[in-house]
């Protein structure tokens, strides 16, 4: 709390005092493997505020083509060149990292739009926005107990996000009855998971948990529905998009993910907190952007 606190202090501090202008340094994966995400980001700038505190912002948006190495170097770039303020990004847990690590060494504020897991020293610095992967996962966690499940298939991304999402459903496991059998994996950019689902599928878990994001989720969810696997197959909180919906057709109906209120705000209790700003919200994005385009990574960023 006194990291987030110190972060947050920086930006007010910023907000506040008489300076000709406020400069964000954004970097996004835009393109590459998780564009599908990254192009929500980028989108919310459009919606952005001209002023913090009735002071002029400029948003400086780099694409790192979702390579954490980019990410690197897009952050150094806009801290050393660019002089911004605070920097924001990136849509990939492993950009975000890295972004955040130049943000320490640099001591410039930094708000993270993934659920990164940060050391103390990285995160006195930050301010992660998104809710944590135990939390959603803890969610997913009671629907598997609810439907009974005992065995559970993992199958998730190589990198630092496949990591979260696994350690998050293992840690759930016991308190809600279930044990996970399998820790397939699978990179980003790969275009087949066909050794890995024939390994889940001879495990033959009751149900089966996906650590991917958007469209990069739908790959082992359609592999396991073309290779006859008819249980639950689950998502986590960087599934819910359409994107996923479309690279996915038929084979993703059924699925189970977990999200934020953001993206159902006309079903939540007059009286819920956060309803009426997710309904202005929503609004206005689909309002640019067309009807159905709603998602939760717009309102991270």
């Amino acid at each position: 709390m006194k990291a987030r606190i110190a972060a947050l202090a920086v930006l007010a501090g910023l907000a506040g005092a008489a300076q000709a202008e406020i400069t964000v340094g954004v970097s996004l994966g835009i393109t590459g493997p998780g564009a599908s995400l990254g192009v929500h980001y980028r989108n919310a700038y459009q919606l952005m505020p001209k002023t913090l505190g009735n002071e002029p912002v400029r948003y400086i948006i780099l694409d790192d083509a979702s390579d954490p190495t980019n990410a690197a170097k897009n952050a150094r770039k806009l801290v050393s060149e660019d002089k911004v303020d605070v920097l924001m990004g990136s849509n990939g847990v492993p950009s975000a990292v890295q972004m955040a690590q130049v943000a320490a060494e640099a001591k410039v504020p930094m708000i993270i739009l993934t659920p990164a897991v940060l050391s103390p020293q990285v995160l006195h610095w930050s301010f992660i926005v998104p809710q944590s992967t135990e939390l959603m996962m803890g969610a997913i966690a009671q629907k598997l107990k609810a439907a009974g499940v005992k065995t559970v298939g993992y199958i998730g991304y190589t990198d630092t996000w496949g990591d979260l999402v696994y350690k998050a459903i293992e840690s759930h496991a016991a308190a809600s009855g279930f044990k996970v059998v399998t820790n397939e994996r699978y990179a980003r950019a790969d275009t087949s998971v066909t050794g890995q689902v024939l390994r889940i599928m001879s495990a033959n878990p009751d149900a089966v948990v996906v650590g991917g994001s958007g469209t990069g989720g739908a790959l082992p969810h359609v592999a396991l529905v073309e290779r006859g696997y008819k249980k639950g197959i689950y998502h986590n909180h960087g599934t819910v998009n359409a994107e996923f919906i479309k690279v996915g057709g038929k084979a993703v109906a059924g699925a189970v993910a977990v999200t934020g209120p953001l993206v159902v705000p006309e079903e939540l209790p007059d009286a819920y907190p956060t309803k009426k700003v997710s309904l202005e919200f929503t609004k206005r994005y689909e309002s640019t952007f067309g009807a159905g385009t709603r998602n939760a990574f717009a309102g991270y960023a």
